[in-house]
């Protein structure tokens, strides 16, 4: 068993008082040099360790977090970060952690700078953030650096904003994953749909923009041949009309046997599949949400990517906990795991929880 050092018997072994002890323990000032000497020679003589947990918990101050997202709906990958991160809130309540989101519209430039002006005035002790173009994220993230607040990226990783840590998927090596898993299915097929799904003629996320970088390059070194025909369906619509865009779209191209989206939504895909009881027909996507996950056990699905969505949530706020109320180092880059879930292994596919 450890001997448990008190700060009595430092301040006796170094001729101080006790005061003094923890004034350096706490990183006080008015210690004189010498005494933080002869306290610091004491601390690496007994070779002290600070219980973190305790004095965080001590010094009983409240910690606001704040997670800047798009908007969403119900089912994508979005939901998921949300869960995590009020999970790790739960996990840390005896911290007294707080996790508030604002949420932005996407390719709204006044939506993104409306939300982090308000986070900004709420003065919160750290931020998590999920980047637009880079210009505008400089924009934010420089009036977080004046103010002194730490902050997370999360989804796409830009280093010269200078982040405290970053949280997410290798975009490009993803996407070149997806391709390689795809074609072993589809090695002999000559055209594959991409189906994507965009807002105001743009896909919604840096993050699919990448992995379709990554999956075409994989295509254009391995099966330059194989025709990529993509399908928009737009944010906007509901799910009738996405079942009149498929349908067409099936009957205009019957050689087409697999299909590949960069987003959560595989399901619109799948479900219509389903409905029409086209059984020569898989859709391969991301992310392990509900819908998702009813379509690969039904066959619809080929295959989901999982890149840990909620895990992503769950550790960003605890990255900023550990930074912020322990006073620790955190990793500054986090890519998550890139896994291949398939109907065979997805009951045994658990969220991680923390």
């Amino acid at each position: 068993m450890i001997e448990k050092i008190r700060i009595k018997d430092i301040a006796l072994r170094a001729g101080v008082s006790v005061g003094t002890v923890d004034r350096v323990l706490h990183k006080r000032p008015n210690v004189s040099p010498k005494a933080l000497e002869k306290v610091e020679k004491v601390l690496k003589e007994m070779n002290y360790q600070p219980n973190v947990y305790a004095s965080a918990l001590a010094y009983n101050k409240s910690y606001t977090f704040y997670l800047l997202i798009p908007d969403h709906g119900s089912e994508t990958y979005w939901e998921e970060i949300e869960k995590g991160a009020y999970s790790a809130m739960e996990a840390r309540r005896d911290f007294h952690i707080n996790v508030k989101i604002l949420y932005f519209k996407r390719f709204n430039e006044a939506s993104y700078l409306e939300q982090a002006q308000k986070c900004l005035e709420a003065q919160p002790d750290g931020v998590i953030i999920v980047p637009s173009e880079l210009d505008l994220t400089k924009k934010v993230t420089e009036s977080f650096i004046a103010q002194h607040i730490p902050f997370v990226l999360l989804d796409s990783y830009m280093p010269d904003l200078k982040p405290l840590s970053f949280f997410g998927q290798d975009s490009l090596a993803s996407g070149y994953f997806s391709a390689k898993m795809l074609m072993l299915l589809a090695s002999n097929e000559k055209t594959i749909m991409l189906m994507k799904q965009t807002k105001n003629g743009r896909v919604t996320s840096k993050q699919q923009a990448h992995r379709e970088v990554g999956f075409r390059h994989y295509m254009d070194e391995h099966f330059p041949k194989v025709n990529i025909v993509e399908l928009n369906l737009p944010t906007e619509e509901d799910k009738g009309e996405y079942y009149k865009l498929l349908e067409d779209f099936f009957n205009k191209n019957q050689d087409v046997h697999h299909c590949i989206t960069f987003n959560s939504k595989a399901h619109i895909v799948g479900e219509f599949l389903l409905h029409t009881n086209r059984r020569d027909v898989q859709i391969m996507g991301y992310d392990m949400v509900e819908k998702n996950i009813d379509c690969l056990k039904q066959g619809s699905i080929s295959f989901l990517i999982a890149q840990h969505a909620y895990l992503q949530g769950y550790s960003c706020v605890d990255t900023l906990f550990k930074a912020i109320v322990l006073k620790a180092e955190v990793e500054p880059v986090n890519y998550m795991p890139i896994e291949l879930i398939s109907k065979e292994n997805v009951n045994f596919y658990r969220r991680l929880q923390l």
